[in-house]
This record gives structure tokens, C-alpha cells and sequence, in this order.
């Protein structure tokens, strides 16, 4: 049998979480990459876990979401969903839980910090979420992702991302069709022109918007639409 690596033990990852195992070997496999998994096995990695706590994490999310936010439509609802469950998301709280420092693995995967492994350490968090569902059940597995999540859902801002992408997922949930941006006007001198851009979305008034570039432009009409539909909050 291959030897498991890792820096630190499940005892320290417990006293970390604040949570007793009662069954070690199931957080084990979730922190086991599939670079140790044997021949024709897979059931001692963490990707069925993994599989299990993405569904774990979106459950509570959505129901804390739903929650918080009374007024919010679905549209809204979305977005900030999409945001928290994020593989950026993810791995943001894998780094903050020093995960990459429990990992049993078969291969090189030391530096699991950075842009290439992101997949990774979002993966783990989630395999932990099914663990810990699994082992200690939903109330603590809630306990936990609340915990970890609380100043992400408390913030305000956390559906305010790029407000392009913002748009054009919100427009798809209402049909098939994306938003265009228009050129209406382009105004100033060459070195520091003004341009007006106009965003229309089907079976929605249109807005525009100004920017000294096109693509700033773009992000004001789109939040422009996002605020008056109610999508995001006016926070000036």
C-alpha cells in the first residue's frame, strides 16, 4: 500500500475545524487526492465526495440566501449563489483552512498554492463538506460551511462582480437571447474621449452608459439595468 503523504495529522485538522471525527477514515479519503488512488480502484480519493459536498454546500447556501435576503428575486438569488459556490470561493476557503497541508497524496503536490491548482483545493473543501455531512451530520456540516462562509454572506457586495457577466446571466434566466452594447456616442478630444454606451436586453428598457472606454462604458449600462430591475442594490 502506498504511504500516505501529508505535513500534519487528522488530529490537527480536527482541532483546527473544532470537530471530532467519530470516523476517521472517511476524512481520510475526502483530503486523498486520486494521484494515490490504485489500479481499478475509486472509492479512496475524494471526487465522489467531492460530487456530494458540492451538492451539501449549494443546499445550505441557497437556503441561508433565501434567508437573508427576503426581497431578493431569483435573478439575485443566482448570482450571489454562483459567487459563493465558486471554485474561487472554494479554494479561497481551503487556503484559509491550510488544507494543502493535509493532503494525502502519490505524487509532487506540495505547492497546491496558486491559479493551477484552484480546481484542487476547491475540491477538497468540498469533499471535507460531504465528510463532515456524512460523519457528523447536515446540522454540523451547516455549522461548518456557515462558519466559514459567514463574512461572505454578510457582505453586501458579494453579487457585485463583473457586471457584464452579471447581465448576461441574469438575462438568461429570463430567455435564450444576450445582451447587446451599442456605441451611441463618442465624444472628447482623441487623447480622452467619452463614450456613451447603450445596453438592450429583450423585454427590457434599455440604458446607457459613460465611460472613457468602451468597456467602461459597457459596465455602467450594465449596471445601470441591474439596479433598476432590482438584480443588485443601489449602493451609492
Amino acid at each position: 500500500m502506498a504511504k500516505l503523504k501529508a505535513d500534519k495529522s487528522l488530529d490537527e485538522l480536527e482541532r483546527r475545524l473544532g470537530i471530532r471525527f467519530r470516523e476517521p477514515a472517511r476524512f481520510e479519503r475526502a483530503l486523498t487526492h486520486s494521484s494515490l488512488r490504485p489500479s481499478g480502484g475509486n472509492d479512496r480519493s475524494y471526487e465522489r465526495l467531492e460530487f456530494l459536498g458540492d451538492r451539501v454546500l449549494g443546499l445550505v447556501i441557497a437556503e441561508k440566501l433565501f434567508e437573508m435576503f427576503p426581497k431578493a428575486d431569483e435573478g439575485e438569488l443566482s448570482l450571489r449563489l454562483n459567487s459563493l459556490v465558486s471554485a474561487e470561493t472554494c479554494a479561497e476557503i481551503a487556503d484559509e483552512l491550510g488544507l494543502y497541508e493535509f493532503v494525502r497524496h502519490g505524487g509532487d503536490l506540495k505547492k497546491l498554492k496558486g491559479e493551477r491548482t484552484r480546481s484542487i483545493r476547491a475540491d477538497l473543501v468540498e469533499s471535507l463538506i460531504a465528510a463532515i455531512y456524512l460523519g457528523e451530520g447536515l446540522e454540523t456540516a451547516r455549522g461548518f460551511i456557515i462558519a466559514h462562509w459567514a463574512g461572505r454572506l454578510d457582505d453586501a457586495g458579494s453579487a457585485r462582480r463583473d457586471p457584464k457577466t452579471a447581465l448576461q446571466e441574469w438575462a438568461h434566466t429570463r430567455g435564450p437571447e444576450t445582451p447587446r452594447y451599442d456605441i451611441v456616442e463618442r465624444s472628447g478630444p482623441d487623447h480622452d474621449p467619452v463614450f456613451t454606451v447603450r445596453v438592450t436586453v429583450p423585454g427590457v428598457e434599455s440604458a446607457d452608459g459613460q465611460g472613457r472606454s468602451k468597456r467602461i462604458a459597457e459596465q455602467e449600462a450594465a449596471t445601470a439595468v441591474l439596479i433598476r430591475e432590482s438584480v443588485w442594490k443601489d449602493n451609492t
